[in-house]
């Protein structure tokens, strides 16, 4: 798959997730909340708003050629009220991937990686502990063999947050293991979090940390866990009259498998989407 088709696949992915959203109604669309406000809520994992992420995630010094992997995360979450005590919050994350060979200097392998669907169910009304459970489920939608694998797995998937004045905290945890498809492969068992701490300064900028955390169990001894260090800043932004969300991230992998990147380099944009627009 090379690049303008990813492309393709990633903007009509967007309108059809998305149809009957115009930009025209989505500019006259007057936001109430300030950007220190929004920041906030959007480092809420359950957090009654509709977003659309899109992650970049470049990781560096892989293998013995030191070759560079690229995965472009397209990540929306849409908050669905059940009751007036209850939300179910869907988040999408659909991976775009140039895997290097690691053998050579210059081939890649483009293409998708497995869509990861999850669903958490959430009081509407939180105390001091926000929290939300639900399934995690992962869909085969890899194109190639060297982009992970082709079955289905599914498992438990929880996040816990407190926010204490400026301070945001907690942590999204899943662990899915394989249910079907794909029986002559490699089968999924895999557990995934990823602990985020945030401080809120003025006008929407915010300092941030949150690593992806990674255990492989199927992996030998000694290369199951991938665990980075780091973080970066943001920012809640007005641009065209519409709230974005810009994230700037570094983080070095202190434990990695063996062939691991040594460090990888995360940009994020969110454009973030009153609950009205869907509604009206």
């Amino acid at each position: 798959m090379n690049r303008r088709l990813v492309t393709a696949i990633s903007l009509v992915g967007l309108l059809l997730m998305f149809p009957g959203v115009g930009f025209e109604a989505l500019a006259q669309e007057k936001v109430k909340e300030s950007e220190t406000e929004l920041a906030k809520k959007v480092q809420n994992p359950v957090a009654d708003l509709i977003s659309i992420p899109l992650q970049n995630r470049t990781l560096f010094g892989i293998g013995p050629n030191h070759r560079t992997a690229n995965i472009l995360n397209v990540q929306p979450v849409v908050p669905i009220s059940l009751t007036s005590e209850w939300n179910l919050i869907t988040r999408t994350i659909l991976p775009i991937v140039k895997q290097p060979d690691i053998r050579t200097t210059d081939d890649n392998t483009w293409g998708l990686s497995p869509t990861n669907f999850s669903a958490f169910l959430a009081p509407a009304n939180s105390g001091p502990i926000i929290w939300g459970v639900g399934p995690s489920i992962q869909i085969p939608t890899t194109t190639n063999n060297q982009l992970g694998p082709r079955d289905w797995a599914a498992g438990p998937s929880v996040v816990a947050l407190t926010m204490q004045g400026p301070w945001v905290f907690g942590a999204v945890a899943s662990q899915v293991l394989h249910i079907a498809g794909n029986n002559d492969g490699p089968k999924t068992n895999v557990f995934f979090t990823n602990p985020f701490i945030n401080y809120n300064l003025s006008d929407g900028w915010y300092l941030s940390s949150a690593p992806i955390i990674i255990a492989n169990w199927e992996a030998n001894s000694g290369n199951k866990w991938t665990v980075p260090v780091g973080g970066g800043f943001g920012k809640v932004q007005m641009i065209g009259g519409l709230p974005f969300n810009l994230s700037v991230q570094a983080y070095e992998n202190v434990v990695r498998p063996d062939p691991g990147a040594d460090w990888e380099f995360r940009l994020s944009i969110a454009l973030l989407l009153p609950k009205s627009i869907f509604t009206k």
